[in-house]
């Protein structure tokens, strides 16, 4: 069955455009028929001010526009500019910091509707517009060309800043970062004397800055993506089924479902390490584990269980045994075995979408704090997450550890290729922390930052780079990296997100950005 968002990653775990010539910039088009400005009275408000997936920030601005096309977004991000109010863009609404959804947002452009992926034979790449959510971009190329993209595993995340921050998922190990497939970028930017305009940057043309910056740079720093250009680095583009990644036919799948009650901290301790050690030895992109995806979900001794969830591309050679085999190393030295629950082999996309992170119509509150690992974490960080976890004062039954693999082929493209840094790692975590009432929220952010403060009390409360760190995602934002109060390291969070691409993202945004437009929390500061 469907995993809910709250239940996995926040609970135990962003048609119609006219195409611009190659290597030009369209100037504003003044003739849209731009959508209605909606304000606080208009029915349509509080359902786009409340799409944010993420009740801690919920903004109020002045009006919402929905974007249809690239002409849309011109036009609008003209008139915000022109009477000088501050702009933020929703995609799927799932931004953890309130880069949408602060105070000072003033207008609020909504990219929902403009979701089209189609072929495009001017660029010879998908075009996917950056209203589209994963399962749109999911369904629509596997259903027309059996094709596929190494993205995440939350169906409803929007592509606009997923693609943007160095997007990651099941089949990354296999096929790379979702970035390593971005061909090219169509963005609204604003120029020094104010005029908004559109440009279509690609990897091979003019605007080759502009298309970097968004291989994982992130979201909401340069202007506004209205349109994404995907075609696999050495795909020529000459069809589209040899353009992306092809799809597996068919998953294997298990769960190994662990009991709190019966978990000894030396249990804990040979567990996790074993998951790190596996991930450690089998982390390159010939591996015959390529397409292993082993998501470990610790989630807080309230919560009584945790899990950990696999799949293997069925039609890897040997994939059954290579899957016992994976599960055994899971249980080895541990005396206290977990529940496997075979589940079989089933078909890529059926499978895909019941173990996918599943929208909630309730969303909760959240902190999401991350780290990038080049090696697993020592016994005693192990022994520190084992604390947190299993601290009975803090009652977090939907609050987590999540440790996923990541490396293998990612780690072929050099640090400086794309402005995704990290190419030398083996996984990520992401320490998690969600609930409903507002009352609660010191509780729940204290024992965040006290876990994620032990893990790495060595570097500084933060993940400096170094043999076992590699900084931070920057899709899984986190304010207090930028707060000394919480980063006593002395390393400025740009450094823990960007590494060194840092100074070369700066000068790109005073080269499109000049005024600063497009701004947030941690957000790239011009030169």
């Amino acid at each position: 069955m469907p995993v809910s968002r709250r239940g996995l990653l926040a609970g135990t775990a962003v048609a119609g455009a006219a195409l611009a010539v190659p290597g030009t910039a369209s100037a504003a088009v003044t003739t849209t028929a731009l959508s209605d400005k909606i304000g606080p009275n208009d029915a349509r408000y509080q359902d786009l001010v409340l799409r944010g997936q993420n009740r801690r920030f919920i903004g109020k601005p002045q009006y919402a526009r929905v974007i249809r096309s690239t002409e849309d977004a011109v036009a609008a991000v003209q008139e915000a500019v022109r009477s000088g109010k501050r702009i933020a863009v929703r995609g799927g609404g799932h931004c953890f910091e309130d880069f949408v959804d602060s105070s000072d947002i003033e207008v609020l452009l909504d990219m929902s509707t403009y979701d089209e992926v189609t072929w495009d034979p001017q660029y010879k790449a998908f075009s996917i517009g950056a209203g589209a959510v994963l399962e749109t971009v999911y369904k629509e190329l596997f259903y027309g060309w059996g094709l596929t993209l190494p993205a995440g595993g939350c169906l409803s995340v929007g592509v606009g800043g997923h693609f943007s921050g160095g997007g990651y998922g099941p089949l990354s190990r296999k096929y790379g970062s979702v970035v390593d497939h971005l061909y090219g970028v169509e963005v609204v930017v604003v120029d020094a004397r104010g005029r908004a305009r559109s440009v279509v940057a690609t990897r091979d043309n003019q605007y080759k800055d502009l298309w970097w910056a968004h291989t994982g740079g992130g979201g909401g720093n340069f202007g506004v993506v209205t349109r994404y250009l995907m075609r696999s680095a050495g795909a020529s583009g000459r069809t589209p089924g040899e353009s992306l990644p092809k799809a597996p036919a068919a998953l294997r799948s298990t769960l190994l479902l662990y009991d709190w009650k019966t978990t000894t901290q030396a249990g804990f301790l040979r567990t996790v390490r074993n998951w790190f050690t596996f991930f450690e030895q089998h982390n390159t992109p010939d591996s015959p584990y390529a397409t292993l995806y082993a998501p470990f979900i610790l989630s807080h001794y309230s919560a009584e269980q945790y899990l950990l969830s696999t799949q293997i591309d069925a039609a890897a050679p040997n994939s059954e045994q290579l899957m016992n085999a994976f599960n055994a190393a899971m249980v080895e030295g541990v005396e206290q075995k977990p529940q496997v629950i075979d589940l079989g082999v089933g078909p890529f996309l059926h499978l895909s979408m019941q173990r996918s992170i599943e929208e909630t119509a309730t969303p909760n509150r959240g902190k999401y704090k991350a780290g990038y690992l080049k090696k697993g974490y020592s016994d005693e960080q192990i022994l520190s997450l084992y604390r947190g976890l299993t601290d009975t004062t803090y009652k977090g039954p939907v609050s987590s550890m999540l440790l996923v693999p990541y490396g293998g082929k990612v780690n072929t493209v050099p640090s400086d290729s794309t402005a995704s840094a990290q190419r030398d790692v083996m996984g990520k975590i992401v320490l998690t922390a969600a609930w409903d009432n507002a009352t609660d929220d010191d509780m729940h952010l204290g024992w965040m930052r006290k876990v994620y403060g032990d893990i790495y009390r060595d570097t500084g409360g933060v993940p400096v780079p170094n043999a076992t760190n590699a900084g931070s995602y920057i899709n899984y934002p986190d304010v207090d990296l930028a707060d000394p109060a919480y980063n006593k390291s002395g390393v400025p969070w740009h450094d823990l997100y960007y590494q060194g691409n840092y100074p070369r993202l700066q000068q790109i945004k005073s080269k499109w950005d000049p005024r600063n437009v497009f701004h947030h929390k941690l957000s790239i500061e011009p030169q």
